[in-house]
């Protein structure tokens, strides 16, 4: 008679805290931009990312817009963003319609981010610099921040997007070195990222840098620790830790571990200020956009 079959049930979710509370977007600023970027036909990491800051930033007049399609090479377990092969096709157009729709939109600052693009040469580098340049030409006023795919490493594509000067350049490392390799796609790596942060500075020692990380996903704190250390060893200058946020519960997106208290995220901001940071946002609903106008201000006022 064969063993009857037990089955481990899965572990359980932890509960929903209570300074977990996303408002729901409203307001005239809301209300407008949306029909603005709806019309425009412009893809926002804002809605595509599932981002819980869309009410407030959109109705404080910010957004961060997604270039190179909405279909991501790599298959990163945090993320929300649809995965496939774009078959190497792209919109030259592109950074001159962007850069148009965001001169009507008439924001003080701009997130720009992208899909990665391991099926282009230049994993989109060109077209990422062009429509920094376009912006810059079109609305001269606006600040620019970019968040970049990491160019698998390569250093003349890295030097092209610098090239354009964005006012801030953002890569993010997203978890510990332990849990990279559960987390991101193989094609990504934690010395990879650290290498183009560093790249960027050695290219341009005047340009801001800037990283993020989410926890919550089986990290200790002396382990975001020792990320923080690694960035300013790289000269980063900004930093955005938030708490992940499981997308959906198919198997393919990691587990939400813990909801991490916000007295722990006060710990790692006071933390990496300590370590020479010049900014950190550090809360429960902080993405690496998130009031990124507040970290500009800062640098003003160096």
């Amino acid at each position: 008679m064969s063993e009857p079959i037990t089955l481990t049930p899965a572990p359980p979710r932890p509960r929903h805290p209570s300074w977990i509370r996303v408002r729901a977007p409203i307001g005239e600023n809301y209300t407008h931009l949306k029909g603005l970027v709806r019309g425009l036909a412009l893809h926002t990491v804002c809605e595509e990312a599932l981002c819980p800051n869309i009410g407030e930033c959109w109705g404080a007049g910010t957004a961060t817009i997604m270039i190179l399609g909405d279909t991501c090479t790599r298959a990163c377990r945090f993320c929300a963003v649809k995965t496939g092969n774009p078959r190497g096709i792209v919109d030259e157009q592109e950074p001159s319609r962007v850069a148009g729709a965001i001169a009507e939109l008439n924001l003080n600052y701009v997130v720009v981010t992208s899909v990665d693009r391991d099926d282009l040469p230049d994993g989109g580098a060109g077209i990422f610099a062009e429509t920094v340049r376009q912006i810059k030409a079109k609305s001269p006023k606006t600040r620019v921040e970019i968040l970049t795919p990491d160019f698998r490493g390569k250093r003349p594509d890295v030097q092209t997007v610098v090239a354009s000067k964005p006012d801030v350049f953002g890569q993010n490392i997203e978890t510990v070195r332990r849990l990279t390799y559960v987390v991101r796609d193989r094609r990504a790596g934690y010395d990879q990222t650290m290498n183009v942060l560093r790249m960027v500075k050695e290219i341009d020692p005047t340009m801001k840098t800037k990283s993020s990380i989410l926890v919550g996903m089986g990290e200790t704190p002396d382990e975001v620790a020792e990320t923080m250390r690694d960035l300013r060893a790289a000269n980063v200058d900004l930093l955005a830790i938030g708490q992940y946020l499981q997308p959906t519960h198919l198997k393919r997106h990691v587990p939400l571990v813990e909801y991490v208290h916000p007295d722990q995220f006060a710990k790692y901001k006071e933390e990496g200020m300590k370590l020479g940071f010049k900014y950190v946002a550090s809360g429960p609903l902080v993405r690496s956009s998130y009031k990124a106008w507040e970290a500009a201000l800062v640098l003003d006022g160096e």
